[in-house]
């Protein structure tokens, strides 16, 4: 895999990206309605009521992940695993809107408590998500945090992405570009480009966020150019 220009996931200040993410997703919730709840999210089969009841639960393993590293301890990302953050969205999705947006403030609290906390010599401290580091966790929680916003279909979709985010996924999602594709992406509005991939060549434009948006299986605010794009991987 070849790449033009290097994510500046080394240069990013994640503190300051997770909370402006955390801002943002408050600022949604304050006019969560009944019938907003019970309504389709972009993710097929899931109301906003499972949406946000992901973010609640994904919010508090992460945020778990950098509170124990920083004591040296390792704990699993869910309690009794994938099972149970499964049960959890199951048994959490119906409850009343306020519930739900008191339950994902709550969340984001501890998650803004478990992150502001973390100081520049803690983010290479051990965490079992994917046995990484406390910045991959980080980096994890950014990723869940914008694009689920998005998915909640709220009044904001991936076309606010902040340029940041969107190079980061170009890189994190590189590997779902398919075996036997050269995959060269220009972002038309970034005078940026990447090449991902060995194989046939097939080239992709369009804006940043839109280039963003489609590698991470989401639909683009504006149409693509390079059709038929090829189709892509499994999520890394």
């Amino acid at each position: 895999m070849a790449v033009t220009e290097q994510a500046p996931s080394e240069d990013l200040d994640l503190q300051s990206a997770l909370s402006a993410g955390q801002v943002h997703l408050r600022g949604l919730l304050a006019g969560l309605t009944e019938d907003a709840a019970r309504a389709p999210s972009a993710l097929p089969g899931w109301t906003r009521g499972h949406l946000l009841t992901h973010i609640e639960g994904v919010a508090r393993a992460l945020a778990r992940q950098a509170r124990y590293a920083l004591r040296g301890r390792l704990v699993e990302v869910y309690d009794g695993g994938r099972a149970a953050r499964d049960a959890a969205i199951e048994a959490g999705h119906g409850r009343s809107a306020a519930q739900l947006a008191a339950a994902v403030g709550d969340a984001l609290d501890e998650a803004e408590a478990s992150w502001s906390a973390v100081g520049p010599g803690d983010w290479q401290r051990q965490v079992s998500y994917r046995d990484s580091t406390v910045r991959t966790a980080g980096l994890a929680w950014w990723r869940e945090l914008e694009i689920h916003t998005a998915d909640a279909l709220l009044g904001t979709g991936p076309d606010r992405w902040p340029p940041q985010l969107c190079v980061h996924l170009v890189d994190f999602l590189a590997v779902r570009v398919p075996y036997g594709t050269e995959l060269t992406l220009t972002a038309v509005d970034a005078d940026r480009s990447w090449t991902l991939g060995r194989g046939e060549p097939v080239a992709v434009g369009g804006r940043l966020t839109d280039l963003a948006a489609w590698l991470a299986g989401r639909a683009p605010a504006r149409p693509l150019t390079g059709d038929p794009l090829p189709e892509l991987g499994s999520w890394p």
